[in-house]
């Protein structure tokens, strides 16, 4: 009897401490899954009773903050710088030129020199003249246009193959190609044609036009002679001649 109290006793023993390990251990409550773009969360777990609120599954707070700036900035673009030019000295015949394009993403500018024809050519015949070669300084001002055309008018032609004077412009007529001005010229030759053509033509008409007067004057001046003619037989006719006693 008293053994099997004992066993009894192991067993309700046993038995107890299953029960408490069971249900009188720790409680374990999960988290909640907790997601924040800005700011800070607090979490409560477990089961928590205070005041008029009860926390039994835990809580969350969240707070979030959403900030926006667009910024428009407008400059204005660098400024293409065209390069200069820059002569050490006045005797020069070279002239500079640059030109320079800038839009708001590039800009882009260039320059170059030039050589001025006409400075080179005066300057040339200044110097001809100066040693006494007035001719050479004449021929070589007649490689402009302006002066060669100035001069025929002058009636002075440029110089040709050493002639001067009317040889020269019996050269001129016979090689008119070599002429500077020449495509001027063949423009103003035959514009003078067309004009040419058209006093030809006017001419023409008046002369026409004066023939046709002329020949119905002829004519009408023929019937006239008939006319009287014709009176002066009538009268003719009508004289009666006597004979002489």
């Amino acid at each position: 009897m008293d053994k099997f109290k004992k066993y009894y006793f192991i067993g309700t023993l046993i038995i107890l401490m299953c029960l408490l390990a069971f249900f009188g251990g720790p409680r374990s409550w999960g988290a909640n899954t907790q997601t924040n773009v800005s700011g800070s969360n607090t979490s409560i777990e477990g089961g928590y009773t205070g005041g008029a609120t009860t926390y039994e599954s835990g809580s969350s707070s969240s707070t979030t903050t959403n900030s926006t700036s667009n910024s428009n900035i407008r400059s204005a673009p660098p400024t293409a710088g065209a390069p200069s030019y820059n002569s050490m000295t006045q005797d020069v015949c070279a002239v500079g030129i640059s030109a320079g394009i800038q839009t708001f993403g590039i800009g882009v500018s260039g320059g170059k020199h030039i050589i001025d024809k006409n400075c080179e050519r005066l300057k040339l015949a200044r110097i001809l003249n100066d040693f006494g070669m007035k001719v050479a300084a004449v021929a070589i001002l007649c490689q402009d246009e302006r002066v060669f055309e100035s001069m025929i008018q002058a009636g002075t032609p440029c110089p040709i193959d050493g002639k001067i004077g009317k040889e020269a412009k019996a050269l001129w007529s016979k090689y008119d190609h070599e002429r500077p001005d020449y495509d001027i010229y063949v423009k103003r030759m035959k514009e003078r044609e067309k004009k040419e053509k058209a006093i030809a033509k006017a001419k023409a008409l008046e002369e026409k036009k004066l023939a046709k007067e002329q020949a119905q004057m002829t004519k009408e001046f023929d019937e006239f002679d008939k006319q009287v003619e014709k009176k002066i037989e009538e009268k003719k006719k009508k004289i009666e001649w006597l004979t002489p006693k």
